[in-house]
């Protein structure tokens, strides 16, 4: 309850409470210290004019009288007196005191015998300052009369220090060195007035604070008190828009969820249906695109009215976002009646829709799925609703009930996923169930294997041989392409180095996602492996797609450069279908153009015409800027034999050889390819090779030298 009690609690009440606590504590500070410092001041006032009354009483008394103490003579009495009279009614008693603490001298005539505060006297005798006190002095004819006066006054004991008015004269022997203290003066003012200016100070400095800290208070309350009632405002504002649909006023995806959690409970309690309509506008792209967005926020107000107006009192209408609408049926009877509130929602959309003064037909797709038949809770509820629309959307099929046999996404693809996961990290002892096939790379003038491109493959414990394209997008999706990516490079580079200490040394080309190359993670890894396993670093060849380059360039370039400085080749996969410009090629550290397949298939019997044109642009743009050419999917000896004739200088594919594990490799007796570059000194083109044997082509075509084509 004391937690209740504080959540209670508003802004203004709680700001009320803090803030009168907080100036009521500054204010009471403001006072005190203003009453100390005018306290201190009076006080220091009197201490100065005591000083005076003592210089002035003390100039007509000898030495030896402090000295030899006893009681001033009349004479000297008298004169200490005239001394002293300008002081006037302020000055309300002088008394001196010798150095063992005896009276000489007291203007209160009724006085003549006293002691002197020891404590006091003794630190000013000691400390040569004056010592003040403000006491209460009461003075008449008793104590308990009528004629006593009673008032505050300051008692201030002034140290007496020797000098020379008081030496002159003197008979004394040894006399007192000058400025030596010999006795104090006990000097008594009248503290009553500046007591009385004080609390007069005091009191109009306490109104002005008070005031000023009032009237401080009132606006910072306004301010708050204004402040959190905009706040509440607002507050309730968002809460009602976090629930609604701003441009169509419906329910909103989060009250949407609301609502079907608590029809789910009531269902499951009564052994009823829930039934649940996702549709959206075919084509919608379209009409923002053609008719701008404010037409299209006109039609979705249109839909949601015709929606709203044609439906049961309990069903639901939400938008949740775009052209997607949703339609709750807290009971429906049967999924066959759920498919005919469907068709009866999809014929709402029959009349045309009046855009101003164009009319205008939509068409919708509607998907149903039912709670039991299609689910068990609310959010799988919402996925096979989707499932079922993009069902009707794909067959064109207007409406759709779901179906598990349409139904290829979320369970399966998170066991695959989960699948993967293990696949990547096998346990000690357990089979490998990725594992990389190698497809030769042939040298279409003669005819040698002169590489291998490296092609990962999943040996599934239960579905088999899974191809690159089943499981390379779940892992881009998923992040997990960082780990495959780390998986075959470290497969590779083992194997090139196994090869490489049986006598072979054929290059290995591997494909770099374009997730893998966007960081210099991958520059680093591979860094790594190859300094980890001793390989040259030209017996390794990384692949990137065309896209991926165009995607971020300013991130992959600087990647590539790195690759391309240690010596590692750097392939453009599926080139021709990007829009990778003249410019970008000219600039790019690449050594290979790897041409698509779809071109490559076009020159076969029942080609496109024209493709051998095509290719042939390719290659002499390639060859411009000494860049070797590599056809991928050559599956007929005349295309072959078109490519060899349009320059290119190699080939893969089913002609060849399919992808094989290393053990099925034919030999290979091809030495590793020449490394195409630039020289820093004069930007001509060199060649970078071992001291292996083989044939060494040296570039056909000058290549324009660039600066930023290495990272040092």
């Amino acid at each position: 309850m004391p937690g209740a009690a504080r959540r209670r609690w508003s802004l203004t009440r709680y700001f009320a409470v803090v803030s009168i606590l907080a100036m009521a504590a500054l204010g009471v500070a403001l006072v005190w210290v203003t009453w100390s410092v005018m306290g201190d001041q009076a006080i220091r006032d009197g201490i100065n004019a005591a000083e005076s009354v003592q210089t002035y009483a003390t100039a007509t008394v000898p030495t030896e009288s402090f000295v030899l103490p006893d009681a001033l003579s009349s004479a000297e009495a008298a004169a200490v007196e005239v001394a002293t009279a300008g002081f006037g009614d302020r000055l309300v008693e002088l008394r001196l005191w010798a150095q063992d603490g005896s009276l000489m001298y007291s203007s209160a005539t009724q006085t003549t015998t006293a002691f002197p505060a020891g404590d006091r006297l003794d630190r000013v005798m000691t400390t040569r300052t004056p010592d003040a006190q403000i006491i209460t002095d009461v003075r008449g004819v008793s104590l308990s009369s009528d004629q006593s006066t009673e008032r505050e006054v300051l008692d201030v004991y002034v140290p007496v220090a020797v000098d020379d008015t008081m030496t002159r004269g003197s008979t004394l022997s040894p006399m007192p060195r000058a400025h030596e203290i010999v006795g104090a003066a006990e000097v008594m003012l009248d503290h009553t007035d500046a007591s009385t200016a004080l609390a007069d100070a005091v009191r109009t400095v306490s109104v002005v604070v008070v005031l000023g800290l009032v009237l401080l208070w009132m606006l910072l309350f306004r301010t708050v008190f204004t402040t959190s009632r905009r706040l509440q405002a607002t507050a309730l504002e968002n809460a009602r828009l976090a629930l609604l649909d701003s441009l169509t006023g419906l329910p909103n995806r989060r009250m949407l969820a609301d609502r079907m959690r608590r029809a789910i409970l009531e269902a499951q309690e009564t052994g009823s249906r829930v039934g649940l309509m996702l549709l959206d506008i075919d084509r919608f792209k379209d009409i923002n695109d053609s008719l701008g967005h404010d037409r299209g926020d006109e039609l979705l107000e249109q839909v949601a009215e015709r929606l709203r107006g044609a439906l049961r009192d309990d069903d639901i209408v939400a938008r949740l976002g775009g052209d997607e609408f949703a339609i709750l049926l807290p009971d429906v009877r049967s999924v066959a009646n759920a498919e005919r509130l469907a068709r009866r929602v999809r014929g709402l959309f029959v009349p045309p829709f009046m855009l101003g003064e164009l009319p205008l037909h939509v068409d919708t797709s509607v998907g149903v799925a039912c709670l039991p038949d299609h689910a068990t809770d609310a959010s799988s509820l919402m996925r096979t609703a989707d499932v079922a629309m993009y069902a009707a959307k794909h067959h064109r099929t207007g409406v759709s009930v779901y179906s598990s046999d349409e139904d290829d996404s979320s369970p399966a693809r998170l066991v695959l996923l989960g699948d993967l996961h293990r696949a990547l990290t096998p346990a000690e002892g357990e089979p490998r169930e990725l594992r990389m096939h190698y497809q030769p790379k042939i040298e279409l003038a003669t005819g040698r294997t002169i590489g291998l491109e490296a092609l990962v493959r999943w040996v599934h414990p239960t579905r088999g041989l899974l191809p690159p394209n089943l499981f390379i997008p779940l892992a881009e999706q998923s992040g997990l392409i960082h780990d495959v990516t780390r998986y075959v490079l470290i497969e590779c580079i083992t194997q090139l180095a196994a090869w490489r200490a049986q006598g072979r040394a054929t290059p290995v080309a591997v494909n770099l996602s374009a997730h893998d190359v966007t960081t210099p993670a991958v520059v680093e890894l591979i860094e790594q492996l190859l300094d980890e396993h001793d390989v040259p670093a030209d017996l390794l060849e990384v692949e990137i797609t065309e896209t991926a380059l165009v995607a971020d360039p300013s991130r992959v370039v600087p990647v590539l450069e790195r690759l391309s400085a240690l010596g590692i080749r750097v392939a453009i996969d599926d080139f021709g279908i990007g829009s990778t410009s003249i410019s970008q090629l000219r600039d790019l550290p690449v050594d290979e153009l790897k041409i698509d397949r779809l071109f490559v298939s076009d020159l076969g019997n029942g080609g496109r015409e024209g493709s051998d044109v095509l290719v042939q642009a390719m290659v002499d743009l390639a060859h411009s800027f000494d860049l070797q050419v590599v056809a991928e999917g050559v599956e007929d000896v005349g295309t072959a034999a078109i490519l060899q004739r349009l320059g290119v200088d190699q080939a893969q594919g089913f002609l060849y050889s399919k992808a094989v594990p290393p053990d099925d490799l034919p030999p290979v007796d091809a030495a590793p390819r020449p490394r195409r570059g630039r020289s820093r000194a004069t930007g001509s083109v060199v060649v970078a090779h071992d001291d292996r044997p083989g044939p060494v082509r040296l570039a056909r075509h000058p290549r324009p030298p660039r600066a930023d084509n290495t990272i040092e």
